[in-house]
């Protein structure tokens, strides 16, 4: 099997790789350049895409014996990945930023070329496995990734490999150690890779600009005034520019956010629980839609919790009925269903949070 390899530069990529060379299959290594300006996109653990990125991945392509290149999807990765995250949180949502690079640049622009070029699969170092076309979790659940995965079509899991999905992370960087991989103690990246600094707002306002308007009370009394909308999301407790905790003593959250108008309203904990959520534009993973109500757990965040819930495909949307109330649910989010099997959770599909309401 013809097989393109995605190298990041870390060492899951690397490892996943290697795998797929000791399998016996014609691999290529590909380093994808995602920023304009690569020598600035790495601090340490933070921001990825870097040359030292590219001059690991091409080194651990030598060590493997396999060819190498470096494909230029930084105007693409712009404009599906930042230009899409800017503008959603100007729209007071908050995205995930990870799951559209999934969608958008590595199993579509990429896999489209790849399978152009007459690859059969590619192969990436996420954390997820493949059985039977079914996408599922991890074996190490703590670094599991079928969350940023589950937006994949059937098409697009048909030409996927996961091949580290099995075995747990510090198995993985002893493996990259045996293997003499100079990455196998390489810190993983974390944050938004393309924001190394972490100061996310200041990153939205140099692109969105001031938008004035008002954080309110339950009441729509005007406790303070901000710079735009940009600078909060559902759940966010500090940095909210007020003085002091509610009447009860109690900490205040943001409850809600209108982008119209630039008011941020701010509540108590207890106001952030939520248990109906719609979803639009949704994907299942099998390619086909339940046929019904389909019983299933609901995660709403990478690595957060899941919840019982009951979901059900309405007018081309996903209506989603919790068991359990959900805490801090913006709109921009991606909700996953997964179907609670023995052998590891599978993904249903999932869809983008329109909205999200208290009422059961």
């Amino acid at each position: 099997m013809k097989v393109l390899a995605a190298m990041s530069g870390g060492v899951d990529s690397s490892v996943a790789a290697a795998r797929m060379v000791d399998a016996g299959h014609d691999v290529v290594g590909v380093h994808l350049a995602l920023s304009t300006a690569p020598g600035t996109l790495r601090t340490g653990s933070r921001g990825c895409c870097s040359k030292e990125d590219a001059g690991d991945a091409r080194r651990v392509a030598d060590v493997l014996g396999i060819p190498f290149y470096v494909w230029d999807f930084a105007d693409r990765f712009k404009e599906d990945v930042i230009d899409d995250f800017v503008s959603s949180y100007a729209r007071g949502e908050t995205p995930n930023p990870c799951v559209r690079c999934n969608e958008r640049i590595k199993f579509s622009a990429l896999a489209a070329r790849a399978v152009a070029l007459g690859f059969d699969t590619v192969a990436t170092g996420h954390y997820a496995r493949l059985a039977g076309g079914r996408l599922r979790r991890a074996v190490d659940r703590d670094k599991d990734q079928s969350y940023v995965l589950a937006v994949l079509t059937a098409e697009q899991l048909r030409h996927a490999a996961f091949p580290i999905g099995d075995t747990p992370k510090p198995a993985i960087r002893a493996e990259a150690a045996r293997r003499g991989l100079a990455v196998a103690e390489k810190p993983d990246s974390h944050d938004i890779c393309f924001i190394p600094s972490g100061d996310t707002r200041a990153f939205l306002g140099s692109r969105i600009g001031v938008r004035r308007g008002v954080v309110v009370d339950a009441r729509g009394a005007v406790l303070a005034e901000h710079d735009g909308v940009h600078g909060f999301t559902i759940g966010q407790r500090k940095g909210l520019g007020i003085a002091g905790p509610g009447p009860d003593g109690r900490p205040r959250y943001v409850t809600a956010i209108d982008a119209d108008s630039g008011t941020v309203r701010v509540g108590a904990a207890a106001d952030l629980d939520v248990w109906t959520l719609t979803g639009q534009k949704p994907v299942f993973t099998t390619g086909a839609a339940p046929s019904g109500p389909v019983e299933c757990a609901v995660q709403v965040r990478a690595h957060g919790e899941t919840v019982d819930a009951v979901a059900e495909l309405v007018d081309d949307k996903l209506a989603v009925r919790l068991r359990a109330p959900l805490r801090g649910v913006a709109p921009g989010q991606t909700l996953v269903l997964y179907r609670p099997d023995p052998d590891g959770d599978e993904v249903i599909g999932s869809a983008t949070i329109s909205s999200a309401s208290p009422s059961v």
